[in-house]
């Protein structure tokens, strides 16, 4: 089985930084992370940063200059570095990937289950 597991998310002040960190598990023989997302209260999930298929890094204007994807291939682990947080950058956050998994051909795209990012004096 595989599994995306979120974390680093939690309370912080307007100005403040967290990391997030999505670890992927199982029997992976091939991993494609599409990105991250998020979703805030009442409101549809929405692209934070999209890869795209040449290796570039699509931000969404809102955290522009903000937020920085990176990646370490060897742990098969993203993450999302977030400064100058807003209250509006509040919500669950989610990391995407497609993965083969070991003895198949077929690729299936999967969801971790979110890290809550809080923004609040």
């Amino acid at each position: 089985q595989v599994q995306l597991v979120e974390s680093g998310g939690g309370l912080v002040q307007p100005g403040g930084s967290l990391r997030l960190s999505c670890a992927a598990s199982g029997k992976i023989f091939s991993i494609n992370y599409k990105g991250w997302y998020r979703q805030a209260p009442g409101k549809q999930r929405e692209l934070v940063a999209a890869i795209t298929s040449g290796g570039s890094i699509n931000y969404a204007d809102s955290v522009k200059g903000r937020f920085t994807f990176s990646r370490d291939n060897a742990k098969n682990t993203v993450y999302l570095q977030m400064n100058s947080l807003k209250p509006e950058d509040t919500a669950v956050y989610y990391c995407n990937a497609d993965v083969k998994r070991v003895g198949t051909v077929l690729w299936f795209n999967y969801w971790g289950q979110g890290t809550q990012v809080t923004v609040s004096s």
